[in-house]
């Protein structure tokens, strides 16, 4: 049975992923999370001991949504797993293209907190990308790929640096890019029909 306090916790947590994905964790204070919340400081304190612990609830809370998400569009996508690889890339570059985007909440929240490097929103940034490098290890390892891991790895760093570079350069198509040395990686390390003999 949810507590009542639960519903107040969430839109907390709504109003800083609101606030801290668009405008930056450093940038946006404690009283403007309150505000856009509807609460009161004191309330907000309530449920949370400090901004760091908000900071760390901001991003567990987008932890599954995103995980879920390339999931979605890689079962939807029709094709073997480079096509459906591919697909998570080429649907990220649609959302690059919305002006509210903003690049990766993980990767930009541990840039800001580069010199804090025990920080709780580090680890669960960590832990996030951990997660998705562990699903594509085990597709790849169900499709027979040789080094399962090194190439959920080159996947992982294709993703991440067009993450960056997109960000840097306010072009999508670097993400398309990346999507397709993604596609040829995998079709690359895919094991070879063998030959019958005649």
């Amino acid at each position: 049975m949810p507590r009542p306090s639960e519903p107040t916790r969430e839109r907390i947590v709504q109003a800083a992923n609101s606030l801290f994905y668009s405008e930056g964790i450093r940038r946006v204070s404690v009283d403007e999370v309150a505000a856009k919340a509807g609460l009161t400081k004191r309330t907000l304190y309530y449920h949370f001991k400090s901004k760091d612990d908000l900071v760390a609830a901001y991003l567990a809370a987008r932890d599954q949504p995103n995980l879920a998400l390339f999931r979605k569009w890689f079962a939807e996508a029709e094709g073997g797993v480079p096509v459906k690889v591919e697909a998570i890339f080429k649907n990220l570059a649609r959302s690059a293209r919305h002006p509210k985007w903003k690049g990766c909440g993980f990767l930009r929240t541990s840039a800001e907190l580069a010199n804090m490097p025990g920080h709780p929103a580090i680890r669960i940034g960590a832990a996030h990308k951990k997660k998705f490098e562990d699903w594509l290890r085990a597709t790849f390892t169900e499709q027979g790929i040789a080094d399962p891991l090194k190439l959920a790895r080159q996947i992982l760093l294709l993703l991440d640096g067009s993450f960056a570079v997109v960000l840097l350069h306010r072009d999508a198509s670097y993400m398309e890019t990346a999507g397709e040395a993604a596609h040829t990686l995998i079709e690359t390390a895919l094991p070879k029909p063998r030959r019958k003999r005649g």
